[in-house]
């Protein structure tokens, strides 16, 4: 009997507990939704003054595009093909690639001949010394241009005609070491290419402008970095993300500590999804959770509280076995609500995705999917990353565990015009 009486009482307690938390995750994650508002009412207000600015702006330095790629990955040709068609007086692109023997480096050169008119090369850095391949080849890229105005964009990013133009008026400024910008998801037709682009739209964008808010851009994103070769040159060089798998991060953190100060644009640049199988995208949002995870392990914990609808969910089991159905199935609804909202307001509007938009009703699932994806990063330290295994060790940086290596090939530039 006392064993029953004992059980009894463990369980109400339990139940108390489950509910407790529920309304802890359901208040903090409705804070964090208050901030998003604010910071986004706030990126559109100096999203406006960047408008006339940049219309304003009569310095034109000469740019390079530094593009790494590696394989082929749907839509490579439009997305390299946008920054070809750049509106800008003097630019000029160079690839970057490990080999000849890469399926993207013919679609380079198809693009490098159709624009004859526009100056391009292409450097091949042999196999990397360093873990981090792209930063490698980065620094061969950079080594082969005079230029003192950088733009570091990936393979899959796609951009509008006047890319160029709203990205490096705030160079002009001295003080202004680095500009970045947020990015949209361009999804596949798969169900959950849907759901990371929405991720994409919604989660990195709220993230990124509560953090500008709050403490100001102290980090760049991968999508997009604009930097100088005076504010490189103040960290030791591109080198010195070389160990680290968030390069990006680390670049405009380093460049933050070195005394300029990193901007965020009002550029939405587009990052092209591939169709891939769930486990395929939850292990690469997995990979970059448990790459936050060590590159900031503290805010990455404090993350955990801003989902909303895994204590919507917990609210509702807790309350529902309390007997208090009602109180229950209003915490669900007002997850499931405050997300949808978001997803209109920062995707739709802000970043001006018309998808987040349209599906800000599916947002509440891809919200629960990112907290499993954040509960999951404490679970390993190690990653496959295009076939190579590696591991994140402190502060971010990475160790290969397994390398696929071939015969090695001397760098070199080719076919520059």
């Amino acid at each position: 009997m006392d064993i029953a009486i004992a059980g009894l009482a463990a369980l109400i307690a339990a139940r108390s507990v489950f509910f407790l938390i529920a309304v802890i995750g359901t208040i903090s994650s409705t804070v964090f939704l208050v901030l998003v508002l604010l910071g986004s009412l706030r990126h559109l207000r100096l999203s406006r003054r960047s408008e006339s600015q940049i219309a304003a702006s009569t310095t034109f330095p000469p740019v390079t595009l530094l593009k790494p790629v590696h394989g082929t990955e749907p839509q490579l040709k439009q997305n390299l093909e946008s920054f070809f068609q750049q509106d800008y007086p003097d630019f000029e692109i160079v690839f970057g690639a490990r080999s000849l023997d890469n399926d993207a480096v013919r679609t380079v050169n198809e693009l490098r001949k159709k624009y004859a008119h526009v100056k391009s090369s292409l450097i091949i850095s042999g196999e990397p010394e360093w873990h981090n391949a792209k930063v490698y080849s980065l620094d061969k890229m950079i080594q082969s241009t005079p230029n003192s105005h950088f733009i570091i964009t990936d393979s899959d990013i796609v951009v509008e005609h006047d890319f160029i133009r709203r990205i490096i008026p705030p160079l002009n400024d001295p003080k202004v070491g680095c500009v970045t910008a947020m990015y949209k998801g361009v999804p596949a037709p798969e169900f959950w290419s849907r759901m990371e682009a929405l991720g994409m739209s919604v989660e990195m964008p709220s993230g990124v402008m509560v953090v500008d808010m709050l403490e100001g851009m102290k980090f760049a994103l991968g999508a997009v970095m604009a930097v100088r070769r005076d504010s490189l040159k103040s960290i030791g060089g591109i080198q010195a993300t070389r160990e680290f798998y968030s390069d990006d991060f680390v670049l405009g953190n380093l460049i933050s500590e070195a005394g300029y100060e990193v901007v965020l644009s009002d550029v939405k640049v587009g990052h092209v999804l591939t169709s891939r199988s769930f486990a395929k995208t939850f292990g690469d949002q997995l990979r970059w959770m448990q790459s936050t995870r060590h590159s900031r392990p503290k805010g990455h914990f404090g993350t955990g509280l801003t989902f909303a609808m895994p204590f919507g969910i917990l609210g509702l089991m807790a309350a529902g076995a309390m007997g208090h159905w009602t109180l229950g199935w209003a915490l669900f609804a007002w997850a499931w609500l405050s997300r949808t909202l978001q997803s209109a307001i920062v995707g739709g509007i802000v970043v001006g995705d018309k998808r987040a938009l349209a599906l800000c009703w599916l947002y509440p699932i891809r919200d629960l999917v990112g907290f499993f994806t954040w509960a999951g990063s404490y679970t390993s330290s190690t990653f496959e990353w295009r076939g190579e295994l590696y591991r994140f060790t402190a502060g971010g940086r990475i160790v290969a565990e397994r390398l696929n290596l071939t015969e090695e090939e001397e760098p070199a530039v080719v076919q520059k015009y």
